[in-house]
């Protein structure tokens, strides 16, 4: 049985969430990321941000990055998944809420440990699990 600690991005940054969209852009350009889990004291998660989210959600908006601070973008609870769940599991989620990342956590701490995006899962399953993987998620989009 694959777990998701096997097939996610180890060591995943967060954002805090007093930090600014700029310096989440900055982060995300020097990690080669697309999204970053905005953190809160303890490294408790409190959302993801996306890169698709600055640019809809404040500079479309005419906002300025500089001022605006992550925790604003964080919204509603984020989908996460124990590194302990197997791989079938993961994907039910990701399929079932319609998300193209998934933060890992630690039991019992709930403590982040790592991030899995739709490359971690194209690079660690089978390539009929993939494609119906695919498949769900952007049918719905």
């Amino acid at each position: 049985m694959t777990t998701a600690r096997e097939i996610m991005h180890p060591g995943a940054e967060c954002v805090g969430e007093t930090e600014t969209l700029a310096d989440a852009a900055r982060i995300m350009r020097d990690r080669g990321v697309g999204a970053l889990p905005i953190c809160g004291e303890n490294q408790k998660l409190l959302g993801i941000l996306t890169d698709r989210d600055i640019v809809l959600k404040c500079v479309a908006e005419g906002r300025d990055p500089s001022t605006v601070l992550a925790t604003e973008l964080a919204v509603g609870r984020p989908m996460v998944i124990e590194e302990d769940e197997d791989a079938d599991q993961v994907l039910r989620i990701m399929e079932q809420h319609l998300v193209r990342r998934l933060p890992v956590i630690n039991h019992p701490d709930h403590k982040l440990v790592g991030m899995i995006s739709e490359a971690d899962i194209a690079r660690n399953m089978p390539q009929g699990r993939l494609a119906e993987f695919v498949g769900a998620i952007c049918a719905e989009r």
